[in-house]
């Protein structure tokens, strides 16, 4: 690979520090800083127990990606390490053969391929095969060998045919055949469901000739002497892949019928593609374009170095990993006509972020060709995207479900989280200040000293999270009050502390209602089993992990709660609440023509959306409707209900409840 020296050094060097008692500052004096920290950074790699094998393929590529994003030297020494075990691979235990194996196909082979070090890559994909896979391993390779001998015609035929064809156009150029992998050719069989006979392009052509204007009239060239098949042409000259990678590919129809695959591209691109980032040493200092690979392969590390971050464990961070690893990638433009590159199958969202942070937490609706669409729309190659931010907007949890990327996913959940504990806290605190007015406290009055005692005696590092535990319905904040405020001392066996205790817990749920505004997100839910409106009598309920759940005061659900007053909130609305709210209403109707369509137009008329529809058919002549609509509040829903009512077609309507 022509690597610069200290690389090479901290390749020979790599596991000293692991199975030595060299240290560190030993290499640095023998061999210099540089050395030393490369050393150092494949040695963090292994150097940690782990809890499960999932978890240490997890941190490892933490340790891993901090390493390379300051030096990606380290990468390329730990991938010819790989390399180097999975050689050596055969002398292991049948398991552990196995898990190196597959953690190299999953994760190794991937980033080689990503960084563009494509011989190792493919080198890493056969030897892992060949250890996960052996019996089908060594089928495909005897069956190539045995049809190398008739295809071996076909090879030469296709090269003398492309060299006579360059020669008459005055066009210097190297044609080499390859042979596809065995790895490639088991994936192909596997994914599109063919036999070996199916799999045509085995062979395929490099043509490498000298500048990029060449590449284009040789394109011309070959497309006259074969016919290309539609949509198997790439162009990766205009458009480079994340890590660097340049060529022209074309997939046309050879001699007897056979599919073939050409690759044009010229001598840099070539090294580019053979060594990937490592082609960055080749250049000598002060040769243009130099770094521009380089900061390529860089910027992706360092977007997945964000994305660990913001995981929030390590299961999370390989499913972000292997998200990243695998892309089929789809090309959309910004309204300045800046390419943006996406995975295949990425929504509007995934572009919102990919933008920046701001515009996808922001992200309220979007235009795509210039039209309103959906935010779960999924991208196509050429679309223009535009984004309509609000500064009101905020992530929804159910983009979750339909989110390809992880810088979009990771961005999410990590909204999600810090809006959760800050409402937490926030309700926590309300809650606690109701309960320590019950026993005629105040939170202002409360001594630094009182907190933390309680903070001590609760293993609890923060006041905020003390709060926060409330807030979530993870303590009760009647029984918080008490502890901050001890009682005076107990009386005759305690029995006097307990019953004033328990009349103490009784008030706090009576007196001083707490106000729901209808916006405090995801510490205050609304049962669905039925759905609160403003106006309605309602009552609160602490639950575990979900803070306080709505529900009316006549909900059947509510009885189970009774036998827990310790867990009631006594609640009330308050009196401006500018959000909507589902209700479901049941209306039941003649079976005729536009009946759907003349309800549903006085709800809209009476500026309302509807957010689900369905039917019931009881017999031939009425159907059942369940509409579920989004209003203010009671005075709302009693006006849509009564037009509803006056259509002719209705014969009964009514709001649904359990």
């Amino acid at each position: 690979m022509h690597m610069d020296a200290k690389s090479i050094i901290a390749a020979i060097l790599h596991d000293v520090i692991e199975d030595t008692k060299t240290a560190k500052e030993g290499i640095a004096q023998a061999f210099g800083k540089d050395v030393a920290e490369l050393v150092d950074g494949v040695s963090k790699i292994t150097r940690i127990e782990f809890q499960s094998q999932e978890e240490a393929q997890a941190e490892n590529f933490r340790k891993m990606l901090l390493a390379m994003a300051s030096d990606i030297r380290v990468i390329l020494v730990k991938l010819a390490d790989r390399l180097h075990n999975m050689r050596t691979v055969s002398f292991l235990p049948r398991e552990r053969q196995r898990s190196i194996a597959r953690e190299t196909l999953d994760i190794y082979a991937p980033i080689g391929n990503r960084l563009g070090v494509r011989q190792w890559a493919i080198e890493l994909e056969d030897l892992a095969m060949a250890t996960l896979y052996p019996l089908r391993y060594r089928i495909i390779v005897e069956t190539i060998r045995r049809r190398r001998a008739n295809r071996k015609a076909i090879v030469e035929k296709v090269r003398t045919a492309v060299l006579q064809q360059l020669e008459q156009e005055g066009v210097a150029a190297e044609v080499t055949g390859r042979e596809k992998n065995v790895y490639s050719i088991y994936k192909k069989m596997q994914q599109k469901k063919l036999s070996f006979d199916q799999v045509y392009d085995v062979y395929g052509f490099r043509i490498v000739v000298d500048k990029a204007d060449t590449c284009y009239r040789v394109l011309g060239m070959l497309h006259s002497l074969y016919k290309p098949i539609p949509g198997r042409f790439k162009d990766y000259i205009a458009i480079p892949k994340a890590n660097g990678y340049q060529s022209l590919h074309t997939v046309v129809f050879g001699p007897f019928g056979v599919s073939i695959e050409l690759q044009i591209r010229t001598r840099e691109m070539h090294r580019v593609a053979d060594a990937g980032v490592a082609s960055h040493w080749l250049y000598k200092s002060g040769e243009a374009g130099g770094d521009t690979m380089r900061q390529r392969a860089l910027q992706w590390l360092k977007d997945l170095l964000e994305i660990q971050q913001k995981a929030g464990n390590p299961h999370e961070f390989l499913e972000h990993l292997k998200i990243d690893l695998f892309p089929d990638e789809v090309y959309v433009f910004t309204p300045n006509g800046e390419i943006k590159k996406l995975p295949r199958g990425a929504t509007v969202i995934d572009f919102a972020y990919d933008v920046h942070t701001d515009i996808g937490n922001r992200c309220v609706g979007a235009k795509v060709n210039h039209e309103l669409v959906p935010l779960r729309t999924t991208l196509r190659n050429g679309d223009h995207v535009e984004i309509l931010t609000s500064s009101s907007g905020a992530p929804n949890p159910s983009w979750l479900d339909y989110v390809v990327t992880s810088r979009a996913r990771a961005n999410i959940r990590s909204f999600l989280k810090n809006r959760q504990i800050g409402g937490a806290v926030d309700l926590g605190a309300r809650l606690l200040e109701r309960a320590l007015k019950d026993l005629g406290a105040n939170m202002e009055e409360l001594k630094d000293t009182q907190r933390d005692k309680l903070l001590k005696s609760l293993k609890l590092a923060s006041w905020n999270q003390l709060l926060s535990d409330i807030g979530l319905g993870n303590r009760v904040p009647a029984v918080v009050a008490r502890q901050l405020v001890p009682a005076a001392a107990p009386e005759a066996g305690g029995f006097a502390f307990t019953r004033r205790f328990r009349e103490l817990l009784s008030k706090s749920n009576k007196e001083t209602p707490l106000a729901i505004r209808g916006t405090e997100g995801v510490v205050v839910t609304y049962g669905r089993c039925c759905r609160p409106i403003p106006g309605d009598p309602i009552l609160g309920f602490l639950s575990s992990g979900r803070g306080i759940v709505i529900h009316t005061e006549d909900c059947p659900n509510v009885a189970k709660y009774r036998k827990h007053p310790d867990q009631w909130i006594d609640v009330r609305w308050e009196q401006q609440i500018e959000s909507v709210f589902p209700v479901t209403i049941r209306v039941d109707v003649r079976n005729n023509r536009g009946v759907l369509a003349s309800v549903a137009a006085v709800i809209a008329e009476q500026d309302a959306n509807i957010d689900t529809v369905s039917f019931d058919d009881r017999d031939g002549r009425y159907t059942t409707m369940e509409f579920t609509v989004e209003v203010k509040d009671r005075v709302h829903l009693a006006s849509i209900m009564r037009r509803i009512r006056a259509l002719d077609t209705v014969v009964r309507i009514n709001r649904k409840k359990g």
